[in-house]
C-alpha cells in the first residue's frame, strides 16, 4: 500500500468510498493532483467549478458567481469564470450539468459592510456581492482560495461530507458573514436558520430540488431536504437574521424559502437568512457537516470526519493525498505539462460524480423520502446520476479504476428504483428523480458496471426489475406530463415499443427516432445481462428488441441515401432532411444515423456495404473542401461537444480504417480540450465528456454498450499504467505524441496484434500494449474485414405495416 493511500485511510470513512491499493508512490512533482487544473471547463459552457471537493465527496464547497441577476446563476455549476463577482460560497454544486442550475445550497458571503437592508431585496447582487480578480484565485484538487475585492480572503478545503473555511477579514471594516439559508441555486420552497452564540454555532436546513424545472411546470417542485451546522472558532460580536423584505437586527433564527415563478425560477424578494458579525480584522475558521437525512447526523458527520481542533491545514494535505490515492488509478510518463493537466484534469472531473449520500453511520433519505441504511456489501448510497451522458463511457472508466463504487453505485440505482414504485429515472438528484432527457440508461448503466468489474451488487434482483420495467407499461409511461425534455416515465411510450416495435413520430416521448435508438440500445445491455444472469429466453428477447432499429431505417429518404427518421403510427413517412432535429436529442438525423453501436455491421451493411457506409462517413466527418468537420460545422457533420456524436470516430474502426480514427481523435484531443477555462468542448455532463478525453489519451474507447471490449486509437503518452479491476494493463508507445497519431504495429502480451480492438479479457484480466507509432498514416493495419470489432446482429425482426 503507497504511502499517498496510508494518509488517505486517516479521513474517518474513507474505506467506505475508495479500493485499497490503487495507487502508486509518486514524487511530489509528478503528484497527479499537482497536476489537476479545477479552472478548466468553467467557462464557455463546459459549466464545471472550481471549489473543494473530494472524490466522489458529498460537500463541495465553491464560489458562486453572478452577472448581476440574483435569481440566475451565472452558470449551472454556480460558477462561470468570466463572471465578474462572486456572491457566496455554496457547499453543494455539481459539475457540468445544463439547464438553469442544481443545488448551491447554503451559500455563505464575508461581507465588510454594515447589513443594512435585507439580502432578498439585493436582487441585482450589487448590494452585498463583491468583485474579484483571477490573479487573487487559486484552485486546486481539494482546495479553493480567492482574495475578494472587499478585502476578505476565503479559503476552502473539503472531507466527503464536510468542510473547513477560513475568512480572513480585513482590519478597519466590519467583518460580517451572510448565511442565505434559502438561496440555492434554482430555489427553495423552504428554509430555515438558527444561531446559538454560546456554541459558536449556525445551524439549519434548506428544501429545494427544481432541477430543469423552468422547462416543465411538473418539475417546479423540491425534492430533498439538505442540513447543516456550522462551528466557529471565534465568538459572535452580533448577530442577525432577514425574512424576505424584512431585516431583524438582533434576532438568531429565521425562516422560509423563496418560493419558484410561474416559469420555474426563484421569486425575486423572497428567502431567509442569517448574519454573524466577529471583532475588527478577525480571522474566522468555520467547520461545516451537512447530511440529507437530519441535523443530527450532520453534526455526527462533522464531530468524524473535521474534529474540533483541525485545522485547515490538515484536510487541505488530507484532501490532496485522497485525489493523489485516486488519480493515481493511472500513472503516465511523458507529454506537456498543458498534457498531463487536461489528462489528470479530466479524471478528476470523472470522480466527482455520483456523490456519496449516505452519511457515516450509513442512513440516507430515499426517493421515498423515508430513512434507510446501507446494508450487506453495500458501503455506501450514491445519488446524482446523469444517466442519458455517462452510461456511454463514464461509468465504464469509473468502474475499472474503482470497482467497488461502480458496484455500490449499481446498488444505488437499484435501490432508488425499488423506493420509487420500481421505475428507475434516467437523471437523479439527491432523492429526487427529474425525468431529463431520453431513452432507459439505466440498463446500459448496469451493464457497463458490471461488464468493467463491479460485481458486488444485486444483479439479479436488479435484472428482474429493469426486465418489468421494459415490458410493463406503466402511468408514467403514458403520460405526456413534463415533455419533450422531462417526460416521466422509464420508457416513455412503451406501449408503442410493444405494439409497433418503435417510437412514433407522435408518442409521450421527446423524440420517436431518437427515443427509439436509446431504447434498442437499452435492450441490447438487457439482453447482456440476460445472458449474465442465465436468462436464455430473456436474452433472445431483448436482442431481438434491440433490432427494431430498423423499422426506422427509411431506405428512400433523401436521393443520397437512407436514413433513421421519424416514422408516424401508421407506417407512413413525414417530410424529412437530413439536418432536421426533429425526432432527436440534441442533434440532427445526420448525427442519429450512426447511433447503433452494438451492430455496426448490421447498420453498414443497411447502408450498402462497408464502402459506401465508410463514404458516408467521410461526407460526414468532412466540410465540402475535405477538411474535417468535428464540431460547429453544422447538423450535416459531427459534434464532438455532446454526447450524441462522442462515438463515432471510433467508427472507423469496424470500416477497415483505423488511420482515420486515429486522427480524428487526436485532432479532437489537440484543438477542442485546452488547458483553459474554455477547454471543455460543451457542458462536461458530470464528468461524461471529461472520461471521452481520458478513453481517448489512453487510445482506447468502450464502444459498445454493456460489453468490454475496447476500441483503439493511439495512445497520447509514451506510457501509460492502468490499475484496472481485474489487473494492471501497461500500454507502452515510445515517440507518442500529438504529431504521431497513427499506428504502424501493435503487440499485445507479445504477440502481434492486427486488430483495431481489444476483447473483454483485457479489461477482465489485464495485459500489456505496445504500440509502434509513426508520424504518417499506416493504411494496411487492422484494416482486414476479418480484424473488424464485433457486431451483434438480433434475428430478424418484424417490420411496422406501411
Amino acid at each position: 500500500m503507497s504511502q499517498s493511500f496510508r494518509s488517505v485511510a486517516l479521513i474517518a470513512c474513507l474505506g467506505a468510498a475508495f479500493t485499497a491499493g490503487i495507487a502508486a508512490a509518486q514524487t511530489p512533482s509528478m503528484s497527479p493532483a499537482a497536476s489537476v487544473n479545477p479552472l478548466i471547463g468553467s467557462d464557455n459552457g463546459g459549466n464545471t467549478f472550481p471549489g473543494a471537493v473530494l472524490p466522489f465527496g458529498m460537500l463541495q464547497w465553491s464560489p458562486e458567481n453572478t452577472r448581476g441577476k440574483h435569481d440566475r446563476t451565472a452558470s449551472p455549476s454556480g460558477y462561470r469564470y468570466s463572471a465578474p463577482r462572486i456572491r457566496g460560497f455554496s457547499l453543494t454544486h455539481l459539475s457540468g450539468a445544463g439547464c438553469a442550475g442544481a443545488s448551491g445550497d447554503v451559500p455563505f458571503m464575508p461581507v465588510t459592510q454594515a447589513i443594512d437592508r435585507s439580502p432578498s431585496l439585493d436582487t441585482d447582487d450589487s448590494h452585498y456581492a463583491s468583485d474579484f480578480a483571477h490573479a487573487d484565485e487559486h484552485a486546486e484538487a481539494g482546495h479553493y482560495q480567492v482574495k475578494l475585492a472587499n478585502g476578505t480572503d476565503v479559503q476552502l478545503s473539503a472531507a466527503l461530507r464536510s468542510g473547513v473555511a477560513s475568512f480572513a477579514f480585513p482590519p478597519g471594516k466590519p467583518a460580517n458573514l451572510l448565511i442565505r439559508v434559502s438561496d440555492s441555486e434554482v430555489g427553495s420552497t423552504d428554509a430555515s436558520v438558527h444561531v446559538d452564540r454560546a456554541s459558536r454555532s449556525v445551524t439549519g436546513e434548506v428544501t429545494a430540488g427544481n432541477f430543469c424545472g423552468y422547462l416543465a411546470k411538473d418539475g417546479q417542485r423540491s425534492y430533498y431536504t439538505m442540513y447543516f451546522v456550522a462551528e466557529f472558532d471565534q465568538p459572535f460580536a452580533d448577530t442577525g437574521s432577514w425574512d424576505d423584505q424584512g431585516l431583524h437586527p438582533g434576532r438568531d433564527a429565521a425562516r422560509g424559502g423563496t418560493g419558484f415563478t410561474d416559469k420555474g425560477f426563484p421569486i425575486n424578494g423572497k428567502g431567509a437568512g442569517a448574519w454573524v458579525s466577529f471583532s475588527d480584522g478577525s480571522t474566522v475558521q468555520a467547520r461545516v457537516g451537512i447530511s440529507y437525512v437530519s441535523l443530527a447526523n450532520a453534526r455526527v458527520n462533522l464531530a468524524s470526519e473535521i474534529p474540533r481542533g483541525t485545522t485547515l491545514t490538515q484536510v487541505r494535505q488530507r484532501a490532496q493525498d485522497a485525489w493523489n490515492a485516486v488519480l493515481g488509478g493511472i500513472a503516465i510518463d511523458g507529454g506537456s505539462a498543458d498534457q498531463r493537466s487536461m489528462f489528470y484534469t479530466a479524471l478528476y472531473h470523472v470522480m466527482l460524480h455520483p456523490n456519496i449520500y449516505s452519511d457515516t453511520n450509513g442512513e440516507y433519505r430515499g426517493f421515498d423520502q423515508k430513512i434507510h441504511r446501507v446494508s450487506g456489501t453495500q458501503k455506501v448510497q450514491y445519488a446524482n446520476f446523469s444517466g442519458w451522458d455517462v452510461y456511454r463511457s463514464h461509468l465504464q472508466l469509473l468502474t475499472w479504476l474503482q470497482p467497488k463504487v461502480g458496484s455500490d453505485i449499481a446498488q444505488s440505482l437499484y435501490l432508488q428504483a425499488q423506493q420509487n414504485h420500481g421505475e428507475w429515472d434516467r437523471w437523479t438528484h439527491n432523492s429526487g428523480g427529474t425525468h431529463v432527457m431520453s431513452g432507459d440508461p439505466a440498463v446500459p448503466a448496469l451493464a457497463d458496471i458490471d461488464a468493467f468489474g463491479g460485481h458486488d451488487f444485486d444483479l439479479r434482483g436488479a435484472y428482474a426489475s429493469l426486465v418489468t420495467a421494459a415490458t410493463v407499461p406503466t402511468a408514467n409511461d403514458l403520460s405526456d406530463a413534463g415533455c419533450n425534455v422531462k417526460c416521466p416515465g422509464q420508457r416513455p411510450s412503451l406501449d408503442q415499443w410493444l405494439s409497433l416495435h418503435y417510437i412514433a413520430s407522435q408518442s409521450n416521448a421527446w423524440g420517436g427516432a431518437g427515443e427509439t435508438l436509446e431504447d434498442v440500445s437499452a435492450d441490447f445491455a438487457l439482453s447482456e445481462l440476460a445472458g449474465r444472469v442465465g436468462d436464455k429466453d430473456g436474452q433472445k428477447k431483448f436482442l431481438t428488441r434491440a433490432g427494431y432499429w430498423r423499422n426506422l431505417f427509411n431506405p428512400h429518404a433523401t436521393p443520397e441515401g437512407g436514413y433513421i427518421q421519424n416514422r408516424n403510427a401508421d407506417g407512413s413517412w413525414p417530410a424529412f432532411t437530413p439536418d432536421t432535429d426533429d425526432g432527436f436529442v440534441e442533434a440532427s438525423a445526420a448525427v442519429y444515423l450512426w447511433m447503433v453501436p452494438f451492430d455496426v455491421r448490421g447498420l453498414f451493411d443497411t447502408l450498402g456495404g462497408r464502402d459506401k457506409a465508410t463514404a458516408r462517413l467521410d461526407a460526414f466527418f468532412h466540410d465540402k473542401d475535405g477538411h474535417w468537420a468535428l464540431t460547429k460545422a453544422g447538423p450535416l457533420h459531427a459534434e464532438l461537444d455532446n454526447e450524441p456524436s462522442v462515438a463515432t470516430p471510433w467508427l472507423y474502426d469496424f470500416a477497415g480504417q483505423p488511420w482515420k480514427t486515429q486522427e480524428a481523435v487526436r485532432i479532437v484531443v489537440d484543438t477542442i480540450w485546452k488547458n483553459a477555462p474554455d477547454g471543455i468542448p460543451g457542458n462536461d455532463d458530470l464528468g461524461e465528456m471529461s472520461s471521452w478525453y481520458v478513453w481517448a489519451a489512453l487510445g482506447m474507447y468502450p464502444e459498445i454498450p454493456g460489453r468490454a471490449e475496447l476500441l483503439l486509437g493511439s495512445p497520447l503518452f509514451p506510457h501509460a499504467l492502468v490499475h484496472g479491476s481485474g489487473g494492471d494493463v501497461i500500454v507502452d508507445a515510445p515517440g507518442a505524441s500529438s504529431t504521431m497519431p497513427y499506428v504502424h504495429a501493435l503487440r499485445v502480451d507479445g504477440k502481434a496484434h492486427e486488430q483495431p480492438w481489444l476483447a473483454p479479457g483485457f479489461v477482465e484480466h489485464g495485459g500489456k500494449l505496445d504500440f509502434t507509432l509513426a508520424a504518417h498514416a499506416d493504411t494496411h493495419w487492422g484494416n482486414a474485414v476479418k480484424n473488424a470489432p464485433p457486431s451483434f446482429a438480433p434475428p430478424a425482426v418484424t417490420t411496422p405495416r406501411n
